[in-house]
């Protein structure tokens, strides 16, 4: 295992913090000295622009002579105003651009800090905490290690975070082509809709510490994610007890329906859940989907049994020309903002489970 695995004790020379204009040279190439009207100067554009390109980058507002900003800043808006300049985009659609990229990379570097964090903790010390301390937070000794260790890695990470994105934008390109056929509804592209949500997740925030439910949560994610994409499906986002996910196709989404519960049963810390589907046009924004089918799926999943996975009628008759699986219609009822539904329990046919959520959870395990 390497020196940042699960085990590292963190050394007290790695507990000497990181200045900020250290972290601002190390990362951003150098500290912050310039002025917003320094950087709308060099970049050649108006401080009105400069001042929409940090909003969309997500930063709150700062005195335009302010010394907030590097070189690095400039060259990125010079960047943003060459795309405008040589009309490959409008504005609006270049600043949407940049929104995009800053909320991911946002969600995506809270995420490798608390994991870093995480991962160069001290065990004794972790052990020593009694409930009342046990926070989700990590100690001021792993943060100031975690954060020097993330600055002397952010060279070699940045390589394979635009390889991840030139992948994922790939995928997105083949899907958007296979998307544009004349068949489609105009109301919105098809694929099957899920929802995962652990059961009794509120009576278990109650009984637990920030830590354990930061673990759980955790591994919730994890293990979820590994089974969506397996299948082939995409996990659209977690919200803490739940998660998200679409197919294109019926097969798929029964396959990671049924491992998911399967799977969470079998795993010692996490509860039961409970996954509702529905399959119809989805409208694609923002990274996210939404529409009726999407509504229908998210209803289904709150009546659904623990340990159970519920489908609508329209998934059911997908379904019941595939072999593997079996749909058994519930009474009729009538869902909040959708009216009434027949749905049916989605089982796996006679002939034994797929190999796919047991090999997932012990790789899991074993990691």
């Amino acid at each position: 295992m390497s020196e940042v695995g699960r085990h590292r004790v963190v050394r007290p020379e790695d507990f000497a913090a990181l200045r900020p204009d250290d972290l601002e040279a190390r990362l951003l190439g150098k500290p912050a000295t310039m002025a917003r009207r320094d950087v709308s100067r060099g970049a050649e554009v108006s401080l009105l622009s400069a001042r929409k390109f940090w909003h969309a980058l997500g930063f709150p507002n700062v005195e335009d002579e302010d010394a907030m900003f590097t070189e690095a800043d400039q060259f990125a808006l010079v960047a943003v105003a060459r795309l405008v300049r040589e009309q490959e985009l409008d504005e609006t659609t270049a600043l949407a651009m940049t929104r995009a990229f800053a909320r991911t990379t946002d969600r995506l570097a809270v995420w490798q800090t608390q994991l870093m964090a995480e991962a160069l903790a001290d065990p004794a010390l972790e052990a020593a905490l009694d409930e009342a301390d046990a926070r989700a937070v990590p100690n001021l000794a792993a943060a100031e290690a975690a954060a020097r260790k993330l600055t002397d890695m952010a060279d070699e990470l940045e390589p394979l975070l635009i390889y991840a994105w030139r992948r994922h934008l790939t995928a997105a390109i083949s899907r958007m082509l296979a998307d544009a056929d004349p068949q489609q509804s105009a109301q919105g592209v098809r694929r099957v809709v899920g929802f995962a949500d652990l059961v009794n997740f509120t009576s278990l925030v109650r009984r637990m510490t920030e830590r354990q439910l930061a673990v759980m949560v955790q591994r919730f994610e994890a293990l979820a994610t590994d089974i969506v994409t397996a299948h082939g499906g995409r996990v659209i986002k977690t919200v803490g007890d739940e998660i998200l996910f679409v197919t294109i196709d019926a097969a798929p989404a029964a396959a990671v329906a049924l491992d998911l519960v399967e799977t969470m049963a079998e795993d010692e810390l996490l509860p039961d859940v409970r996954v509702g589907m529905a399959v119809g046009p989805v409208l694609s924004r923002l990274g996210d989907v939404f529409g009726t089918t999407v509504n229908r799926a998210s209803r289904l999943t709150s009546v659904a049994p623990g340990g159970g996975v519920l489908v609508d009628d329209a998934l059911a008759s997908a379904l019941a020309a595939l072999s593997g699986f079996e749909t058994t219609a519930l009474r009729r009822r009538t869902l909040r903002g959708i009216g009434p539904v027949t749905p049916s329990e989605l089982r796996r046919a006679a002939g034994g489970r797929q190999a796919t959520a047991s090999a997932i959870s012990s790789r899991k395990a074993s990691s």
